[in-house]
């Protein structure tokens, strides 16, 4: 696997939302070849033309040393490192039809932050299903607190790695390594997966809280309980509770819940203000990962029996037209409990 920290071997992105576009460029500025893969085939040929995904990251200029493809089989062929960049609810399609071309040694990076729909598995659960239990395979995922927006414009950013073995997270930090983009390795790969999509329900549930008007302090509080959530059920599932007093775990908790970039707080904070879930669909272009996440979340929260008072009353939001102001009554209404006795 030397090839992976030299500029020989190419690098396949998969998926050009605004995520998988700002990691595409950061990787071309560092000399490799980089295919990325557009879904949208209009998108991609506006893209091929202007130079610039006007859609998802508009005012940013694609690196010279990126390669555009609509074709699957292109961007993973020979690729040493593939970098996924899809929503959580088509990763398996996608990578299920790209894995006849997917070398056998290949270094395959999550960024992607979310639950699979019906299994409920993490990313990388998914990725090691598809691509089979090869020894050479490795996973790792990037994970903590970071817009594309930001990071494009070169802004100081730190973030988590993890990977399948200690030699996948480094050769991850590695690569992905900037002077303005820090990258942190993690032993936990559980826990810094369970973090990044964890935190997307928890930014609904505090843009509601915005958008009703409670003010900082209802924000506070919901941030708090939630990092109480995330660690209850990561603990649950095998994961180090320190991870989540991390980069992937407080850092995108902190970023996800009060930054105005933050698609999901949007969302919460549309429904707030008492406007339905299908109309604040209908004005979106880009995907909010809380949405299908918090579905697989309860289940899966069911599953283990693990409370989770805040993701319930998302839930109940979102799928039960459950009205806001009542979800947070009801939620401050529970019975008197210490803080370090659970939910």
């Amino acid at each position: 696997m030397a090839a992976l920290i030299t500029k020989e071997g190419g690098i396949g992105v998969i998926g050009a939302g605004s995520w998988g576009t700002t990691l595409a460029n950061l990787l071309a500025e560092k000399g490799r070849p980089v295919d990325l893969w557009v879904f949208e085939e209009e998108l991609f040929w506006v893209m091929e033309k202007e130079r610039e995904n006007k859609i998802f990251l508009p005012g940013i200029r694609l690196s010279e040393g990126i390669r555009l493809t609509h074709s699957l089989e292109e961007a993973f062929t020979g690729k040493v490192i593939v970098v996924c960049a899809v929503p959580s609810h088509v990763v398996r399609e996608i990578f299920t039809k790209g894995r006849p071309y997917i070398r056998e040694d290949a270094l395959i990076i999550s960024a992607t932050k979310g639950l699979e729909d019906q299994s409920h598995q993490t990313v990388s659960q998914v990725l090691r299903e598809v691509i089979g239990q090869s020894p050479r395979a490795e996973i790792a995922c990037l994970s903590g607190p970071s817009f594309a927006k930001e990071v494009s414009r070169r802004l100081p950013t730190a973030v988590a790695v993890a990977g399948s073995n200690p030699e996948a997270a480094r050769k991850a930090q590695e690569l992905f390594a900037r002077p303005y983009f820090r990258v942190y390795t993690n032993p936990d790969l559980m826990g810094v997966e369970l973090g990044g999509a964890i935190k997307n329900v928890m930014a609904i549930a505090a843009g509601t809280s915005d958008g009703l008007g409670f003010g900082h302090s209802s924000r506070a509080a919901l941030i708090t309980r939630g990092l109480a959530e995330m660690a209850r059920l990561g603990m649950k599932m095998g994961a180090d509770a320190q991870t989540f007093f991390g980069l992937a775990g407080l850092g995108d908790l902190v970023l996800t819940c009060t930054g105005d970039l933050s698609r999901n707080r949007y969302l919460g904070l549309e429904l707030g203000k008492g406007r339905t879930l299908s109309a604040i669909l209908e004005g979106m272009r880009m995907v909010a990962e809380g949405i299908r996440t918090t579905k697989a979340l309860i289940a899966l929260a069911r599953k283990l029996e693990v409370e989770m008072p805040i993701t319930e009353k998302v839930h109940e939001i979102l799928y039960e037209s459950k009205n806001p102001r009542e979800a947070v009554v009801e939620l401050m209404s529970r019975h008197p409990k210490s803080e370090r006795e659970g939910p």
